[in-house]
């Protein structure tokens, strides 16, 4: 499982590939727990963060899940496995570019469109306009979830948690692609964030208008650490979420296409009306 010191492509991406390989010809097959980091790290002869990044690449794809204080799986449904990823690097070809995300955190989205936003940087891409907006839940106002298992009641402290994370994410799309109108490398390139008063229960990407991406949170209990001691909340788990692929096909009356109108339409009736501004 050494790397090849002779391919061009960085360490993580090897690695991504070799475990994905292993994955599709069920070397690890559905349920299977993948080697821990410091295995792979040594099995590969890389750096634990490398290893990071390519299982995040891997999940990113929908093949594995992690699991806190457990490890990670291949996941139970990998035979028609929907690479968001490549979607958005496909997108990011084109003169204009859209994409409007709704869920929780944008977590999965902040990891897939690191790679696009560096090949602008770099000049690999060169888009004329650049437009992403984000639709996620307010965490200055009380959750009906996650919540705690006990009562249902609303946790403050896992909203401040979850608005750290949160912010690590959206703010870090905004301001990398803030970056790239003050630099000039695209001329329209705009990103913003704005906070719905409803918690969703899904995830929901809207790419060009012409792909849609969509998955449910499922519920689950979740032991947090908040303010000092473990505390189970019923909490939305993002990585196990099975993303469903919708494709516009020039047919204004398939069932693709009216998806993705119907989805844009939801989206700018929240991002119009009760959404709020972030710095509002």
């Amino acid at each position: 499982m050494e790397l090849d010191p002779d391919d061009p492509r960085p360490p993580y991406q090897q690695v991504a590939n070799a475990l994905r390989a292993a994955i599709l010809t069920k070397k690890f097959l559905p349920g299977d727990k993948l080697p821990s980091g410091p295995e792979l790290s040594d099995r590969f002869g890389v750096a634990r963060m490398t290893v990071q990044q390519a299982i995040r690449l891997l999940r990113d794809e929908g093949l594995v899940v992690s699991r806190q204080g457990s490890g990670v799986y291949v996941r139970e449904r990998t035979q028609r496995p929907v690479d968001l990823r490549s979607h958005l690097e496909q997108a990011f070809e084109q003169p204009e570019v859209w994409v409007d995300f709704a869920g929780f955190s944008g977590e999965t989205l902040h990891g897939a469109i690191t790679e696009p936003l560096d090949k602008i940087r770099d000049g690999r891409l060169r888009p004329e306009s650049l437009l992403i907006r984000l639709l996620v839940p307010d965490p200055g106002q009380p959750w009906t979830l996650p919540a705690h298992v006990g009562d249902m009641s609303d946790s403050p402290a896992f909203r401040a948690r979850a608005e750290k994370i949160m912010q690590r994410h959206t703010v870090g799309i905004v301001e990398a692609v803030n970056e790239l109108a003050e630099l000039g490398i695209v001329p329209n390139a705009r990103a913003e964030i704005r906070f719905s008063p409803a918690v969703p229960l899904f995830k929901l990407y809207l790419i060009n208008d012409t792909d849609a991406f969509f998955g449910y949170y499922p519920v689950r209990e979740h032991n947090v650490q908040l303010d000092g001691e473990k505390t189970a909340i019923w909490d939305l788990m993002g990585k196990d979420a099975t993303l469903f692929h919708h494709t516009a096909d020039g047919d204004a009356e398939s069932l693709g296409s009216q998806y993705i109108a119907q989805s844009r339409l939801w989206f700018e009736s929240l991002w119009t009306t009760v959404a709020r501004r972030m710095d509002s």
